[in-house]
């Protein structure tokens, strides 16, 4: 288990030195199209799922690097004292710690060894976290701890994308039948979102409003939001 943290840790840090790294800076339409439409993504699924009014839901996100999706869920009317963030990387959890209201917790280290009480959130998130696990059995047993924190009829958000990225071997993508296999026990919805990346980085650069045009076409998302809710 150490030896896949570190290796973890060494990924982001080569991600860092990659060019596209600066293409998740919030001002770019490659980012932030993509954000706002995550955010509306999760406002059907706060409805499908019927967790509103969700300002008593207590929410736990593994691998929340700056805080960018809980700040989105407090916009959405999740309360900050009901929300915990996670985050691997040192440096990620001191930024989010200063970026996220006070009454958020933010906790440093290995997801799959947070000492939580068992059954205790309406929800937890994770988006763009299993696709940096390389080793299964590291994924399987992450899986299943945070299984084991949610309660009953809670369920775990997933946004993840399911391709692999032949640019890069520090990723690997996550189809849509290993999560399956990930979550047994889970009830599964699954909405595709996201246009492909070297598609959105082209046609953002020309018009911003291209994305919606061609991310009509459900064959050019790369990602999955899944609602798994555990009965």
């Amino acid at each position: 288990m150490y030896s896949e943290v570190e290796a973890i840790r060494q990924r982001y840090a080569r991600f860092k030195q990659l060019p596209e790294y600066l293409l998740y800076e919030p001002l770019n339409p490659y980012s932030y199209m993509t954000y706002e439409e995550k955010r509306r993504a999760f406002i059907r699924w706060i409805h499908w799922a019927g967790l509103a009014p969700v300002r008593d839901k207590r929410v736990l996100e593994i691998g929340c690097g700056f805080g960018d999706n809980l700040l989105q869920l407090i916009s959405l009317g999740f309360q900050p004292e009901n929300l915990i963030g996670n985050e691997l990387l040192e440096e990620r959890a001191l930024r989010a710690r200063y970026l996220l209201p006070k009454d958020s917790q933010v906790l440093l280290g290995d997801a799959s060894t947070l000492k939580l009480e068992k059954n205790s959130f309406d929800v937890i998130l994770q988006a763009t976290v299993f696709t940096s696990i390389l080793d299964d059995n590291f994924q399987q047993n992450l899986a299943n701890h945070i299984w084991s924190l949610i309660k009953p009829n809670g369920g775990i958000l997933w946004y993840d994308f399911i391709f692999n990225n032949p640019r890069n071997p520090d990723v690997r993508g996550v189809p849509i039948k290993r999560i399956y296999n990930l979550f047994p026990k889970g009830e599964i919805k699954v909405w595709r979102l996201t246009l492909a990346p070297p598609i959105n980085r082209r046609i953002t650069k020309i018009h911003p409003n291209l994305y919606y045009l061609l991310n009509m076409m459900p064959f050019l998302r790369t990602h999955a939001l899944c609602w798994i809710k555990k009965s």
